[in-house]
This record gives C-alpha cells, sequence and structure tokens, in this order.
C-alpha cells in the first residue's frame, strides 16, 4: 500500500517521499522545498493583503503523469500562519487521502486547472483589490486585455511587450459543478492565458514550479493594478462607480 503524501509530513514539517519512485534523495529535497515554498508564499501574499480573512488557496501537485496526489490549504485556514502540515491531501478524483481539516471548498477547481494544464505543478489563488477591480470592470467583455508593458516578459513563454495576454473571466458563483465546467471551457478558449479571473472575486494563476507560480502572481497583480490606475485616472473606485463608467461610456 502506498503511504499517502501527506501522512509523510513529520511534526517538524518535514516530506519524506520514499514511495514517490525514482531516486528518493532527489525527490526528498525536491519535494520537501517546493513544500515550504508554498508555504512561504501563502505568507508573502499575507503579508501583502492578497489574502485577506482566511480567504485565497493554494495547492502543490506531485511530479508524474495525470493530476496524481494534491497536497492543498484547508478551508478557513489562516494562510499568514500555514505550516506544512496543515495541507489537506486529495487524490485525483478529489477525495481526501489525509489531513486533519477539509480542503479548501475550490478544490474541484485546482483539478480542472491541472487536468487542463498538466505542465502546473502548483496552483495559487487569491483576493486583492485590483483583481476584484479589473475583474468585474472587463466582465462584459469576457477577459482583461494586458499588452504592452514590459513586464509581460515575466510570463512563461512571452518574450515582448508587444504580447497581448488575454485573462478569461468568469461570473462568480457558489455552484462549484458550474463553476468548474465553465473554468474547462475558459482554458480550453484562451490556451495561451497565464491565470483566470472570478468576477469581483479573485485570481488563479499557476506555474510548473510554486516560484514560477509566484512570479506569474506578481506579474498579473503588478499589471492589474497599472491598468485599473490607468483607466481610472488614478482614482480609487469602488466596483459600482466602474460599472456606471461602462454605463456612460
Amino acid at each position: 500500500m502506498v503511504e499517502p503524501l501527506s501522512a509523510r509530513v513529520d511534526c517538524a514539517g518535514l516530506l519524506h517521499s520514499e514511495h514517490m519512485g525514482g531516486d528518493p534523495r532527489f525527490l526528498h529535497s525536491q519535494a520537501l522545498s517546493e513544500v515550504e515554498a508554498l508555504c512561504a508564499t501563502a505568507h508573502w501574499c499575507y503579508a501583502r493583503g492578497w489574502v485577506p480573512a482566511t480567504s485565497g488557496n493554494f495547492s502543490l501537485r506531485e511530479p508524474g503523469p495525470g493530476i496524481g496526489r494534491v497536497l492543498i490549504t484547508p478551508s478557513g485556514h489562516d494562510k499568514g500562519a500555514l505550516q506544512p502540515d496543515d495541507l489537506i491531501e486529495v487524490d485525483a478524483n478529489g477525495r481526501v487521502v489525509a489531513g486533519r481539516s477539509k480542503p479548501s471548498a475550490e478544490t474541484g477547481l485546482h483539478r480542472v486547472l491541472y487536468r487542463a494544464r498538466p505542465e502546473a505543478r502548483s496552483i495559487l489563488h487569491v483576493h486583492t483589490v485590483w483583481n476584484t477591480l479589473i475583474s468585474g470592470h472587463y466582465a462584459p467583455r469576457g477577459y482583461a486585455p494586458l499588452q504592452g508593458y514590459e513586464i509581460l516578459k515575466g510570463l512563461a513563454g512571452v518574450t515582448t511587450h508587444a504580447h497581448l495576454e488575454r485573462v478569461p473571466i468568469l461570473a462568480n458563483t457558489q455552484t462549484y459543478d458550474e463553476l468548474c465546467d465553465e473554468m474547462a471551457e475558459a482554458l480550453d478558449e484562451y490556451p495561451q492565458a497565464h491565470g483566470v479571473l472570478l468576477s469581483r472575486h479573485g485570481l488563479y494563476t499557476w506555474g510548473q514550479s510554486v516560484a514560477e507560480a509566484r512570479r506569474h502572481l506578481e506579474v498579473l497583480e503588478f499589471l492589474f493594478e497599472v491598468e485599473m490606475r490607468r483607466l481610472t485616472g488614478g482614482r480609487m473606485l469602488e466596483p459600482d462607480a466602474i460599472g456606471a463608467d461602462e454605463a456612460r461610456g
């Protein structure tokens, strides 16, 4: 019987990987560093005010083909206090394998993303002021356009500031089965996208490592702020005021 991944996170936060195949010494070092990086990223996001009031969720997928097993943050957990042994392990079908709590309510969205983007190893979801505003502003268009900024080259595969990054926007809903279907459709329609926005809710982004996912997150959040400052002339507007501006324009 294969031992659950998260069951091998001991009380000191060490991730043991003897049953993950290949060279266990290499995998032990790699897996441990990624789990630590995920927790450090959660703390970093919390410090920036990007996951207020226990919002947001973060995950890490084990190496190998298919979705495999996933470590994900627990529901209702303070991301500023996240530790390796707080993570919940779920299998490819979303069933809890190990952990002391219940996984994020949005675990299904992570599974959809891993299936649609098999190269992804980590997913980050945050609730920021700027992604909330820009997703509300561009919701009628269906995506947020980002173009002409040098920092776009921080996104994997982008080599020029002239790149048009279209970040799809989905209507927010608490009906997660419906949202999972819409997420899958958006990822298929926008194969070059590095993120997905939920309108007036938050951003999902991903990467081939925690570091790459964190870089994508920082690039996109920087650009969301730049765009909203440009669109509002530097003023801070409430989402309803932005909607009124759209109606007038």
